[in-house]
């Protein structure tokens, strides 16, 4: 909150006595500590006063906090298969669909597990054959119950294995046309094994080269994240924790400048960081135009959406002195005096701050001339 502008040209005048070496007006009558100034009845119109009282307000929660990928739709790539790399298809920067293919691989394991599909497609077929043939010879007393009942169990157990051989391929990445094929028992040619994106999003890293030999569920190869999305985590200590909750709304800004970001708390942490003392909170922040980058260090302020109540003192009335302690005048009883207080400082609050000792409701504050009084006291 800015100074009453009406005050410079008393200001001037104070100035002026104190080079010619009289008391100024505004100074005189200093109590014996040095704590208490009295106004002249000229100067008071330049002071705005109001009655201090308590009011509701939301408390905002500040800290410091590092931008991730939205682990909800972000994830590393992992080889399925081993081999090595023939061709990459996608760079770091390339917006993918979910099942595009991103590499190609030259791989045994992929020509083993078709062959095993091949095996137990025609495994199951020639068993549900006898299990048909041996039900036949069952109803004509051919063989015995129990004959019957294993084959029928050998021709389920063989479908259970060729159907685990094909989601096997699935998950290799076999296309849906060569999978027909394979099924009607169509000749195929062994095509690539492929590398394929889970979801949709942003190549964001590419980890794997050409000719690189690959092993099946260890070797990362890219990293895929839907950007629209951000994290943004950050730390806060006990004693702001009981004012931050899930839904809150919160700005995130980056500290190298720029627009803010609107975000909302995501989650707390249930547990608190052993080292730091503090709990890990996260933001999540729509990345309206992309500028939001992973490991960027932003500013994050979380207004919780449960108010309290507090003594409430405009910035503009909080001065310091020369050891940089905060104080304000407040109006004392006798006319036009003001008593100079020491408070300690709370959290701010857009235009004010929270005070918690030195001033009491029904206390008459100055919001506005403050360095006024403040120069009138050096004197």
């Amino acid at each position: 909150m800015s100074v009453d502008l009406k005050w410079p040209a008393a200001f001037a005048a104070l100035a002026l006595a104190a080079g010619c070496g009289h008391r100024p007006a505004a100074a005189a009558e200093a109590s014996a500590d040095s704590l208490l100034i009295t106004v002249p009845e000229a100067q008071r119109s330049r002071r705005t006063i109001v009655t201090v009282k308590e009011e509701p307000f939301a408390p905002v929660v500040e800290a410091n906090g590092v931008v991730a990928f939205d682990g909800d739709q972000s994830t590393p790539v992992l080889a399925p298969i081993s081999g090595p790399v023939t061709r990459i298809l996608v760079e770091p920067g390339a917006l993918v669909q979910a099942g595009q293919p991103l590499a190609y691989v030259n791989s045994p394991d992929f020509a083993a597990a078709m062959a095993g599909y091949r095996k137990a497609a025609v495994t199951a077929r020639q068993l549900r054959r006898i299990a048909d043939q041996n039900a036949q010879l069952y109803k004509n007393d051919g063989i015995a119950r129990r004959d019957l009942e294993q084959s029928e169990t050998d021709a389920l157990s063989a479908v259970a294995d060729r159907d685990a051989a094909l989601e096997q391929l699935r998950s290799l990445g076999v296309d849906d046309s060569t999978l027909d094929a394979l099924q009607a028992d169509r000749p195929v040619a062994l095509p690539p094994a492929v590398i394929r994106a889970p979801l949709a999003g942003t190549v964001v890293e590419r980890l794997i080269t050409p000719g690189q030999l690959i092993q099946a569920g260890s070797t990362l190869c890219f990293t895929v994240a839907d950007l629209s999305r951000m994290w943004v985590m950050t730390s806060v200590f006990e004693p702001d924790l009981p004012d931050v909750h899930r839904g809150d709304r919160a700005e995130v800004r980056p500290t190298a400048g720029g627009a803010a970001y609107a975000g909302t708390v995501d989650n707390i942490a249930a547990e608190v960081d052993s080292d730091t003392k503090a709990t890990a909170v996260r933001v999540v922040v729509p990345n309206r135009d992309g500028l939001l980058k992973k490991d960027m260090y932003v500013r994050v302020a979380v207004r919780s959406g449960r108010t309290r109540t507090g003594i409430l003192v405009p910035v503009g009335a909080v001065l310091r002195d020369d050891d940089n302690q905060p104080f304000v005048f407040l109006a004392a009883s006798a006319a036009g005096a003001f008593d100079r207080r020491t408070i300690p400082l709370g959290e701010r609050v857009g235009d004010v701050y929270e005070i918690s000792q030195g001033v009491h409701p029904g206390d008459r504050g100055g919001t506005e001339g403050g360095l006024f009084l403040q120069f009138a006291q050096g004197q």
